[in-house]
């Protein structure tokens, strides 16, 4: 979030691929600081610091980055829904003094592409930040966190112990970037890890670095996502709530102000895109249809198998 007015016309800004309903319902938005805090929350039990039985933390990072590649790949042939609202709080009652609400569509045009649609944008009243390409990005990439096998040497990740989430048995992990590369940014905070599926179904961190130059700060709410089991497959990110009081500074003529930011991202409707297929029989489309009778003892020309683009591979 960037200090200052917002700009009508990014109202119409892009969002990106993701979606759902709650899942597994994990208590409030976690502190990102230290894993003795999370199990005094409702649904936490104790962190057991004792390694993985029969296997070692090697392998279930291994297997977990796997099962990450796996599914981000299975995700681009997904469509969904996805709602965002970010709200400034005010300081006086901690009731919304402004809003930005957005609800698009990702699906996939007739070329079997990624299509955007949005089907609900009222206006933009925000007035103390404005939105950003990196807040947008925020949503697409890091809110929906996925880490894959192709991304974890970019990461240093570091086993904490087993937890008891809800009536899930999780692997635990810290994760963060082991160096920050200019012009790119990460996710840095705790991952927890299904023992069975070996998938992420729920972090708790903050976006890095944070831009906080005087006049130039560009800075995120710490947030919590929520992933569910969808098509008894895969866990998908659901919902993500990101709270927290941002600090600008001031600078150039402008004055320094903290602002009260909550932000709910809901990704909902997942339904798997499917190619559809036509039999051209003699020019003419007999997908549903049988041969006429006249023609069944005829040597049959080669049917011409027509197919919809598909989505195209990740």
């Amino acid at each position: 979030m960037n200090r200052s007015a917002i700009a009508a016309g990014l109202l119409a800004a892009s969002l990106v691929p993701l979606s759902a309903s709650p899942a597994v319902a994990f208590a409030a938005v976690l502190n990102p600081d230290g894993a003795a805090q999370s199990q005094n929350i409702a649904g936490f039990g104790p962190l057991d610091p004792a390694p993985p039985s029969g296997i070692t933390v090697a392998e279930v990072i291994k297997k977990f980055g796997e099962r990450e590649s796996e599914f981000s790949r299975a995700r681009e042939n997904y469509i969904f829904r996805q709602t965002v609202r970010v709200q400034t709080l005010s300081e006086d009652n901690g009731r919304p003094d402004g809003e930005y609400l957005q609800v698009t569509d990702i699906t996939f045009d007739k070329q079997g592409k990624r299509s955007e649609r949005v089907v609900f944008a009222p206006q933009n009243t925000l007035e103390r930040v404005q939105m950003t390409t990196a807040d947008f990005e925020e949503i697409e990439h890091r809110l929906p966190f996925v880490l894959t096998a192709e991304e974890m040497p970019q990461y240093d990740i570091q086993y904490l112990g087993r937890q008891k989430v809800d009536d899930l048995e999780t692997y635990v992990f810290s994760a963060g970037p082991k160096t920050l590369v200019k012009g790119k940014r990460y996710f840095q905070g705790k991952v927890w890890v299904d023992q069975q599926d070996f998938q992420i179904v729920l972090i708790n961190g903050q976006t890095v670095p944070q831009d906080t130059r005087k006049g130039h700060e560009d800075l995120q709410p710490p947030f919590t996502t929520y992933y569910e089991q969808i098509d008894g497959k895969y866990w998908f990110p659901t919902y993500t709530k990101a709270e927290g009081v941002l600090h600008f500074p001031g600078g150039n003529g402008g004055m320094a102000q903290d602002v009260h930011m909550k932000n709910i991202v809901k990704y909902t409707d997942y339904k798997q895109f499917r190619a559809t297929s036509r039999i051209i029989y003699d020019g003419q489309d007999i997908t549903n249809n049988r041969a006429p009778d006249s023609d069944q003892n005829k040597q049959p020309q080669q049917p011409q198998q027509q197919t919809a683009p598909a989505a195209p591979p990740k």
